[in-house]
């Protein structure tokens, strides 16, 4: 129960890690606030959350923008009082083309939605945070340790998302506020399920094959499943890192050494 009493606000609930990182956070103790833009799949985690025992609030809202955050914490407050941990999860792909080629339009755009709008839901979510002496996690990506093309885009909105998550642990620590990042590699989900089995479908191979080829370049032969990845997060937010701020714990079953 490493989250006994705490309100903790999912920002980027999707089927996959989002949804994980609530579940596990409700199995941990938490009441979860969940924010997201499509509100059936709000209600149904909602639902899941309800079956632990614990409360959940769907929020929906467009987390790119400023009034529905807003609105987002208003009512996170308003109903449960104090947040006590804000997971920042949501998430846009860049466009995926080399530096050389991608349109800059297109990279201006994918840097306002990923990096300036999860700076935006902490900004927000500060005043909260400071009161109750919470955490801020931010879930980033693997990208950053490679530099494969046309990952590129990709890297240079993580790269600076990480940046804000540093920065933001040096100006809201002496306030009592710890703020980590968690980089995930391949996540074991239905999106890559989906995504193997087309890749294998063109090669003419079984979808395992594709599986058993990527998890031969981890230490543990094998690829992180979504409540694996969820239970770094919550131990980032939990009182047992208290002493933990401006980390980054990649969490990808070995493929990178950091």
């Amino acid at each position: 129960m490493l989250l006994a009493g705490k309100v903790v606000l999912v920002a980027g609930v999707g089927p996959g890690l989002g949804q994980a990182i609530a579940i596990r956070a409700a199995q941990n103790g938490a009441d979860v606030v969940l924010a997201a833009r499509t509100e059936s799949l709000l209600t149904e985690v909602a639902g899941k959350i309800a079956a632990t025992g614990h409360r959940a609030l769907p929020v929906p809202a467009d987390l790119a923008d400023e009034t529905a955050v807003a609105r987002l914490v208003e009512a996170a407050v308003t109903e449960f009082g104090r947040i006590d941990a804000l997971v920042q999860n949501a998430f846009a792909m860049p466009p995926m083309r080399s530096l050389t080629r991608v349109d800059l339009d297109d990279l201006r755009s994918g840097f306002d939605v990923n990096v300036l709008a999860a700076l935006n839901t902490i900004r927000l979510c500060a005043p909260a945070l400071i009161e109750a002496g919470g955490a801020v996690v931010v879930v980033n990506s693997a990208v950053l340790r490679h530099s494969r093309k046309p990952f590129g885009p990709y890297k240079v909105v993580k790269a600076g998302l990480l940046a804000v998550a540093q920065n933001l642990a040096s100006e809201l620590g002496p306030k009592g506020v710890r703020v980590n990042s968690v980089l995930p590699g391949w996540i074991w989900s239905d999106v890559l399920r989906a995504w193997f089995e087309y890749q294998a479908a063109e090669r003419g191979v079984p979808a395992r094959q594709i599986y058993d080829e990527v998890a031969a370049t981890t230490d543990l032969r094998r690829l992180p499943e979504p409540d694996e990845v969820a239970d770094a997060v919550l131990f980032l937010a939990s009182d047992m890192a208290r002493a933990v701020t401006g980390a980054c714990l990649d969490v990808n079953c070995g493929e990178f050494h950091h």
